[in-house]
């Protein structure tokens, strides 16, 4: 029988209900188990390696013309080996999204060459004029990978366009896709005279081991990759880095950085730090991308970036999970190398290492031609000059020129659009391809810095001498960053904004006092602040006008920014 209770103890309460606990949604990790395909991309990635389009590109699609190409290897794999397909002409910003595909999609490609580092002889930068006056319509624009880019393309010259790339040691092998893209790497990498440390080593170690292997070629989206011995390659935006920094007890080695990457939802990378001395650069680089293809997420390619795995994690858990998992040591703790106050783009005269000069030339928002890099290097090798580099800003750099032929090559490649000493407008402007030739894209960006550049010239005269720091303008087509709005001092992301009388027209979201290095940050956004592309010069001169008059003596522009009155920055 029951006992009574007494009478002197308090009532039991009533036992709380426990929420049920959410189950999660498998992020389609393959080191947590998760194998099968959880979207159309990781489908196709599993139906066959991306890496094997190129037989058919060379067996079928070539030889068969462009409606012989299967639709998942067109809007997929053949991306792997550089390729895209072009927007159709004559589609304004109204007809961008993915529901348009078909109309968008033209019989043209894009093609992206490999230039690791941005490094080139002569020789391969003949070749690649030579490609884009014979195949491509002209046309070579720099991008800020420290690539080239084609457009018009024909699928049945792509394997005599691979044949003459590599004939001269240059590749379009995963220029894009889901796998490690190029390397960045510093301009004047074992010539600069502020550099730490040489990397170069490091950097053709990764290609030569990495590039173009399967194991490494599906992973769950873009890995991107700066190597330097000095910030001068946009570390900070990157999924892995690598920059110089001089350990006290260890000396010259490298800072490791992870996570970086802007598109929708930018983030700055994360020091994990350690020191890596350069000899091991290779061994930590394929640890990282292991890790990524391992724990990354593949459910959603909206989060399918190093930099949420980084973000969920923290910093502390990456570098433990590295070190136990993939490296099976530890690594030494290391300082962080000491930032720069202003971007190290190498534009102008500057002296190298064995004596020679380095001169970096500024072509506006990197649009040059084959024409165009066929005179460049006929006045190059008159110079006496055999290597030539591209910048992470869309610039092209010229090594060892000596003293008594400084003057003569600046002078012979101005008319060709390519500025030693630029104005401060043609330095420090950016854009992506935009409308002429992206899907994704619903603004004109790269073809409208063309005239934008000496519009500004022209405008500013009276005030540009007084322009003592740098105001970089980065032009975005669309939201997806790769003209790095976000980062720039005045940034625009294209979008559609209405004219007032209903009408879609193009437009951009302004991002003011975005910055790398000292002041990294992202840009400054205004409720309801947008710009249609027609008064994009008005407002860039109304902004300047406004920083020059109010700014405080050295003031750099992110700093104004930050606290400007909202009516100096409209």
């Amino acid at each position: 029988m029951r006992p009574d209770r007494p009478r002197s103890e308090a009532p039991v309460a009533p036992r709380e209900r426990t929420a049920r606990p959410v189950k999660r949604k498998s992020e389609g990790q393959w080191a947590l188990g998760y194998r099968e395909p959880l979207n159309a991309n990781e489908q196709s990635k599993k139906d066959d390696n991306p890496l094997n389009v190129r037989a058919r590109i060379e067996n079928i699609y070539s030889k068969q013309g462009f409606d012989s190409i299967d639709k998942s290897d067109l809007r997929g794999r053949m991306r792997w080996w550089g390729l895209y397909t072009q927007r159709e002409q004559g589609y304004d910003g109204t007809w961008t999204g993915d529901e348009n595909i078909d109309i968008l999609e033209a019989r043209y490609f894009m093609m992206r060459v490999r230039c690791d580092a941005g490094a080139l002889n002569l020789k391969q930068l003949r070749t690649l004029a030579e490609i884009s006056t014979e195949f491509g319509r002209d046309t070579a624009d720099l991008s800020d990978r420290e690539n080239i880019q084609y457009h018009w393309i024909e699928i049945e010259n792509v394997p005599e366009i691979w044949r003459r790339l590599e004939s001269v040691g240059l590749q379009t092998t995963e220029a894009c896709g889901d796998c490690p893209r190029v390397v960045l790497g510093s301009p004047l990498a074992g010539e600069s005279l502020t550099e730490i440390i040489d990397p170069t080593w490091a950097i053709d170690e990764i290609v030569k081991r990495y590039i173009g292997k399967k194991e490494y070629s599906n992973l769950p989206r873009k890995f991107k990759t700066a190597i330097s011995g000095q910030q001068d390659v946009v570390h900070e935006i990157n999924d892995v880095a690598f920059v110089g920094v001089v350990h006290p007890e260890h000396g010259p080695g490298l800072d490791l950085w992870v996570g970086g990457g802007l598109s929708t939802n930018p983030m700055l990378a994360q020091r994990v730090g350690v020191w890596v001395p350069l000899a091991e650069v290779p061994d930590v680089w394929e640890a990282v991308v292991s890790l990524f293809r391992d724990y990354g997420y593949r459910r959603l390619r909206t989060k399918a970036r190093l930099k949420f795995l980084v973000k969920d994690w923290g910093i502390e858990k990456f570098r433990e999970v590295l070190e136990t998992e993939y490296l099976k040591r530890k690594l030494i703790d290391g300082p962080a190398p000491e930032q720069p106050k202003r971007p190290i783009d190498h534009i102008g005269v500057q002296k190298l290492r064995n004596g020679l000069n380095a001169i970096g030339f500024s072509p506006i928002a990197g649009r040059v031609s084959g024409t165009i890099l066929t005179k460049a290097a006929e006045a190059i090798e008159r110079a006496g000059s055999d290597r030539v580099r591209f910048t992470p800003y869309q610039k092209l750099i010229v090594l060892d020129v000596p003293d008594d032929k400084v003057e003569q090559l600046i002078e012979e490649l101005e008319p060709l659009g390519l500025h030693g000493r630029p104005s401060h407008w043609r330095r420090n402007l950016l854009a992506c391809s935009g409308i002429e030739f992206c899907k994704l894209s619903f603004t004109e960006t790269r073809k409208r810095s063309q005239a934008l550049a000496p519009e500004l010239e022209k405008r500013l005269a009276d005030i540009n001498a007084e322009l003592d720091v740098p105001i970089t303008i980065n032009i975005n087509g669309c939201p997806n960053s790769c003209g790095r709005s976000q980062i720039a001092d005045i940034g625009f992301k294209g979008q559609l904004v209405d004219d007032g009388d209903g009408n879609q027209i193009e437009g951009f979201q302004v991002h003011l006092g975005g910055s790398l290095g000292f002041d990294s940050a992202f840009g400054r956004k205004l409720r309801q602040h947008k710009v249609t592309g027609e008064e994009v010069g008005d407002y860039i001169e109304r902004v300047v006008r406004n920083f020059v008059k109010n700014r405080d003596e050295g003031e750099r522009f992110a700093q104004w920014a930050v606290r400007a009155d909202e009516a100096d920055l409209r």
